[in-house]
């Protein structure tokens, strides 16, 4: 029986990595494009050979609750040739959030270093912007690097940026 159960867990496992799709930067608008290019003009900068792209580097989710498509691009995952820490550093990995405008453009609202971000629950009535909880540098709160820094935004149309007190 536990044989059996190995069996039908190592299938799935097989099925799901046949599911996933490599990332492929000609799914989204020019200005995505744009902002992910920035890992491979940095890697060329830095000598660093070929950049390697995870399947959720941008990842496609409504924000700002108008009923567009909205991206994050996390270079978490993203590697520039042997080089794990081109696009991370104690601060975080580098981050970009571009929302689209009623006029189908895209616009980037956020560009920083975020240690890790989670999408809080959907908002609470229908329209309405979701928040992002942002782990950061313990600089953002006063503090430093090691320490907890936790600061919350809703997701709109306009740019924001996190300060150092």
């Amino acid at each position: 029986m536990r044989h059996l159960i190995l069996l039908l867990v190592l299938f799935a496992s097989a099925a799901r990595a046949e599911d996933a799709k490599p990332f492929d930067l000609s799914n989204y608008p020019p200005d995505v494009q744009k902002a992910v290019r920035y890992a491979n003009e940095e890697c060329e900068s830095q000598g660093g050979g070929a950049v390697s792209f995870a399947a959720d580097t941008v990842r496609r989710i409504d924000l700002t609750g108008d009923g567009r498509d909205d991206y994050i691009v996390d270079f978490s995952n993203t590697r520039c040739g042997e080089r794990e820490t081109t696009y991370c550093g104690t601060g975080g990995c580098t981050m970009t959030i571009l929302v689209t405008l009623p006029d189908g453009h895209v616009r980037p609202v956020f560009d920083g270093y975020v240690r890790r971000y989670t999408i809080v629950a959907p908002p609470p009535k229908r329209g309405a912007p979701r928040t992002i909880r942002f782990d950061l540098h313990g600089s953002y709160c006063g503090g430093f690097g090691a320490q907890a820094c936790v600061k919350q935004k809703a997701i709109t149309a306009t740019p924001f940026a996190f300060k150092q007190p």
